[in-house]
């Protein structure tokens, strides 16, 4: 579900001649930033037809109402707000796919990225030679001083895995600033994960050596306004999506987290059919029911925080969600008993029975939780 904003009246000037390049902005909770970049862009891209794509992913802040009045006082000014969904790159890529100019580029809303690049970046793809242009940290001229030492290390060392497993041959292949010519997204796009933070890595793995790629130094800046989005749960994107390109996105991470949490589950289960037998002396049949219970419970907390944190159920909508979940694993059960029975009649060892009824009912359990429980809004 978007909400676009209409492009004001503006400039009748502003009307003249297609925009040659789209800027595309994701952002979320930036109200301070957003008219601040605008005119910075304004300024830099004087004489160059351009257009400001923002796409919000329905900022608390109100981020997107920021961006509506500009949008009536400038039509360069587009924003498209997100409901129900969330990540930097599936908004840079709705960006880019909504963008009208044959360049697109993709700045972030925070004001550390060197925006006086653009028109040079711009004029390198005009010229016919690359296809992508990137704005870089880790090349003679570029700088990251800004980073504290945790930040610095990491990027450093996710550059490395990229470089060495994915074999990039980009200098700064976790930059979030760059430009790229429309038609060459385009062929890409479909092929791209919406998750995670970041989309240049997945463009140029996904190319797969296909794009003609120059790099432009910057120096990257330090934030004024508002806080990181980066949390902790960045490096399991960043995994997953070297797992996803490795496997040619056969293996999806989501999958093997929701596995992970199943296995936790177990540890609960087995936990509190302990309890139940040992300490309150509960019947069996009581008892095994109650862990079931509880691991189902806990199975659906960690999930709901960590599997599917960019469609998080909040309020009434957890209950509900619950709910849910205990009917899908309930469902899912008989499905591992009846797999597992159908491999013991074929071939009476137990293990490979048990395996095959347990990979049944997580497939299940992922399968049907997608669907019903976090089922994308």
């Amino acid at each position: 579900m978007n909400d676009a904003s209409p492009m004001g009246g503006g400039n009748p000037a502003q009307a003249v001649g297609l925009p040659q390049l789209s800027v595309v902005i994701p952002t979320f909770n930036e109200r301070d930033n957003v008219t601040t970049l605008f005119r910075r862009l304004e300024k830099t891209l004087a004489g160059i037809p351009f257009e400001a794509i923002f796409v919000d992913d329905n900022s608390p802040d109100g981020t997107w109402q920021v961006l509506r009045e500009l949008s009536r006082e400038d039509r360069r000014v587009r924003c498209i707000r997100r409901i129900g969904r969330r990540g930097l790159s599936g908004a840079c890529i709705e960006g880019i796919l909504a963008s009208s100019a044959p360049c697109a580029a993709v700045i972030d809303a925070d004001l550390q990225h060197d925006e006086t690049q653009l028109p040079k970046m711009l004029a390198l793809l005009q010229g016919g030679e690359f296809d992508l242009v990137v704005g870089s940290r880790y090349i003679e001229g570029g700088s990251a001083q800004s980073f504290n030492r945790q930040r610095a290390g990491a990027s450093a060392l996710a550059t490395e895995v990229a470089k060495r497993v994915l074999r990039v041959d980009v200098a700064d292949p976790m930059s979030g600033f760059f430009m790229i010519r429309r038609d060459r997204f385009e062929q890409l796009a479909p092929q791209l994960s919406t998750q995670g933070f970041k989309i240049l890595l997945d463009v140029v793995a996904t190319a797969r050596g296909t794009l003609r790629i120059k790099e432009v130094p910057y120096t990257f800046g330090s934030r004024l306004h508002g806080e990181s989005k980066l949390d902790s749960m960045v490096a399991l994107d960043f995994l997953g999506l070297v797992l996803a390109k490795l496997t040619n996105d056969v293996v999806s991470l989501r999958f093997l987290l929701f596995a992970m949490v199943g296995s936790l589950g177990l540890v609960v289960h087995l936990a509190a059919l302990y309890a139940a037998l040992e300490i309150f002396h509960a019947p069996f049949a009581g008892a095994q029911a109650c862990g079931a219970l509880c691991a189902m419970t806990s199975n659906f907390i960690l999930n709901n925080f960590l599997t599917y944190r960019d469609q998080r159920l909040k309020g009434f909508a957890i209950l509900r969600g619950l709910l849910l979940f205990y009917l899908v694993c309930s469902v899912g059960l008989f499905a591992n008993v009846g797999v597992a029975f159908s491999v013991y009649d074929q071939q009476p060892i137990w293990w490979l029975a048990g395996a095959a009824g347990a990979l049944m009912g997580v497939v299940w359990n992922y399968a049907m939780s997608g669907l019903f429980v976090w089922r994308k809004r």
